[in-house]
C-alpha cells in the first residue's frame, strides 16, 4: 500500500516539474520574439534614448543662417542642433563615466578615436571630467548641395568644467573657447565628423542697465527708494495650502486677507516660496507664472516687499543637471525682472543642509552659477542665499548682495554670534528665519507653550530693535497638515513643524502675536 502512494507521489512531482519546465520554455520563447519584435527600434539600437531634452537644455543661439549656396530647412536645421547638442552631452557623460556609451551614434568612426583615446587615458590616471555646456552662440557656414554635409561655428561656448582624481576635485573652470564643426549625415543622424578648438575670440558682453526704483545695498545699509529700509517681515503660506501655496487651491483672496493682517501689524516684507518641481522644471507651468504674478501685485498694491525663494525642494546639484535649472530661472527671472514688489532673489531655502548628502563642493558651484544666472537675466534686484544657521553665512557673501541666515538655536547665545558676524561682513544681514513651536500637549507634555512662546519672541524683538536687525520670523500661521517632504514622516516632527505661528489653527491670535511687528 505504501508502495502505491510512494508511485503516486513520484508521479505528482514528475508532472508539476514536467509543467514547470514548459511553462519556462514558453516564457524563454516569448521574450525571443518579443525580442526580435523590438529589435528594430532604431533608437534603442542607437541609444538615442541617452540624450533626452529634458535631461539637457543648454541655451542656444543661432546668430547666422544664411548659407550661400544651398538656402536650410527650418527642419534641418532644428535636426542639426539637436544632434550637435546631444553630441554635446554624450561627451559629457563619456567623460563623466569613464564609458563610451552612445558616442558612436554622434561622432563618425575617426572622430571616435580620439575621444576613446581620451577615455581610456583618464582611466588610467583615474581621472573623471564632470561637465556641462550652458551656452551655444552658433552660426551656419556650410551647407553642400547634395545636404549631407554642414559646417558650423560655434562662438565664446560656455562651458563648466570640474576635473576628479578618483573623489578628489583638482580644480574647476569655467571657460568660453570657440570651436568649428563638420558635421556629416550618416543613417540619418548628423555625426561630428571634426570638432576643432579655435583661436580665442574677444568675449563680447554687454552691461546690463539696472533701472531706477529698485533696492539698493551701500555697505551694511539697505536703501528702498534712496530711504534707509529696515526689513520687518513674515514668511508666509496660506493656513489651508502650506508648501503648496500655488496648486489647485490657490486662493487670491484669502492671500489678499492675509496681506492685510501683515500689513497692519506694521510688518513691510514677506517672505515666499516657488518650487522647483511644483512650479515645472525645466518647462516652467505659465499658470504658476500667472499666480505668481498675482501675488506680486497684490503685494504692491499693498506696500509689502516680498523676497522670493527659488529652488525649493531642488537638491540635485550635478553640473549635468545644470542647464535645466538655468531654463528654470531663466522663465521666472525674466517675467519678473522689473516688478517693484521683488526686494530680492533667494536663490535657495537652506542649501548647506544639502552638503553632506549632495558633496559641498558640487552644492557651492551650483549656487555660483545660479547667482551669475539671476544677475544675467536681473540686474534690478538684490540676490541672497538662506542659509540654515549662523556659521554658514558667511558663505558666498562676496558674491551675494544680502547675507541671510536663520536661527532656531538656544535664544542665549544669538546677540555675541549677531555681533561676531556683524564684524565681519560689510552688507546687510538678514534674520531670514527664527521662531519656536508651542507644540506642548499630550503628546509631548516637555515642549514650550504658547506662553513660553510670547517670552520667546519678546527678548528676541528686544535684541532685534537694539541692533535694528532685518527680521522675519517663521511664520504666520499654525498648520492643520505638513507634507512629509518638510520634515519627513515621523509624527512628533510634523506636530513640532505645526506650531510656529502666531494665528493659530482656528484662527486666533497667540500670545506671541502682541510681538509681531514690534
Amino acid at each position: 500500500m505504501s508502495m502505491k502512494k510512494s508511485k503516486r507521489t513520484y508521479r505528482f512531482i514528475l508532472l508539476i516539474v514536467f509543467a514547470l519546465v514548459n511553462a519556462l520554455m514558453l516564457f524563454g520563447i516569448g521574450q525571443i520574439f518579443s525580442y526580435f519584435n523590438t529589435g528594430a527600434d532604431r533608437s534603442s539600437i542607437l541609444h538615442t534614448n541617452l540624450p533626452d531634452a529634458k535631461v539637457y537644455l543648454p541655451k542656444v543661439t543661432w546668430e547666422d543662417t544664411i548659407n550661400p549656396g544651398r538656402p536650410i530647412e527650418k527642419t534641418t536645421l532644428a535636426r542639426i542642433t539637436s544632434h550637435y547638442l546631444q553630441s554635446w552631452y554624450v561627451k559629457q557623460v563619456a567623460y563623466a563615466t569613464n564609458d563610451p556609451f552612445g558616442i558612436e551614434d554622434f561622432y563618425t568612426k575617426s572622430a571616435r578615436v580620439n575621444l576613446i583615446n581620451h577615455i581610456e587615458e583618464q582611466q588610467q590616471k583615474n581621472i573623471r571630467v564632470a561637465s556641462t555646456s550652458l551656452q551655444h552662440n552658433l552660426s551656419l557656414d556650410f551647407y553642400s548641395l547634395d545636404g549631407q554635409m554642414a559646417v558650423i561655428s560655434d562662438r565664446n561656448a560656455s562651458q563648466y568644467q570640474q576635473i576628479y582624481k578618483e573623489d578628489t576635485l583638482l580644480f574647476e573652470t569655467k571657460i568660453n573657447p570657440s570651436y568649428k564643426a563638420v558635421l556629416l549625415l550618416e543613417d540619418g543622424f548628423w555625426k561630428i565628423r571634426h570638432l576643432v578648438k579655435e583661436v580665442p575670440q574677444e568675449l563680447a558682453t554687454q552691461d546690463k542697465l539696472k533701472e531706477s526704483g529698485f533696492a539698493e545695498v551701500k555697505g551694511q545699509q539697505l536703501l528702498v527708494d534712496n530711504t534707509p529700509f529696515i526689513m520687518r517681515g513674515i514668511n508666509y503660506y496660506p493656513q489651508e495650502t502650506p508648501w503648496d501655496m500655488f496648486g489647485d487651491h490657490f486662493d487670491l483672496n484669502v492671500i489678499e486677507k492675509d496681506f492685510k493682517i501683515i500689513k497692519n501689524k506694521g510688518l513691510n516684507t514677506i517672505r515666499i516660496f516657488v518650487g522647483y518641481e511644483d512650479f515645472g522644471k525645466a518647462e516652467v507651468d505659465p499658470r504658476k507664472l500667472k499666480k505668481l504674478k498675482e501675488v506680486l501685485d497684490q503685494a504692491e498694491l499693498m506696500h509689502l516687499k516680498v523676497i522670493v525663494t527659488l529652488f525649493d525642494f531642488y537638491g540635485n546639484y550635478e553640473v549635468l543637471d545644470w542647464t535645466l535649472t538655468h531654463r528654470h530661472s531663466e522663465q521666472i527671472i525674466t517675467s519678473f525682472k522689473s516688478h517693484p514688489a521683488i526686494l530680492a532673489w533667494d536663490i535657495k531655502n537652506e542649501p548647506n543642509l544639502d552638503f553632506k548628502s549632495r558633496g559641498k563642493t558640487n552644492v557651492m558651484a551650483w549656487l555660483k552659477e545660479m547667482i551669475l544666472q539671476v544677475k544675467k537675466y536681473d540686474p534690478n534686484h538684490l540676490v541672497t542665499i538662506g542659509w540654515s544657521t549662523i556659521e554658514s553665512a558667511t558663505l558666498l557673501s562676496s558674491e551675494v548682495d544680502l547675507v541671510s541666515f536663520h536661527y532656531y538655536e538656544d535664544l542665549a547665545f544669538f546677540e555675541e554670534k549677531y555681533v561676531k558676524l556683524k564684524s565681519e561682513i560689510d552688507k546687510p544681514i538678514v534674520l531670514q528665519e527664527f521662531g519656536i513651536s508651542s507644540n506642548k500637549g499630550i503628546w509631548n507634555p516637555f515642549a514650550p507653550s504658547e506662553a513660553t512662546q510670547a517670552r520667546y519672541h519678546s527678548s528676541f524683538s528686544k535684541m532685534i530693535n537694539t541692533h535694528e536687525i532685518h527680521s522675519m520670523p517663521w511664520t504666520l500661521y499654525d498648520f492643520t497638515q505638513v507634507p512629509s517632504e518638510v520634515v519627513g514622516s515621523l509624527p512628533w516632527r510634523k506636530q513640532k513643524q505645526k506650531h510656529f505661528g502666531f494665528i493659530d489653527k482656528k484662527g486666533n491670535p497667540k500670545k506671541a502675536f502682541t510681538f509681531l511687528g514690534l
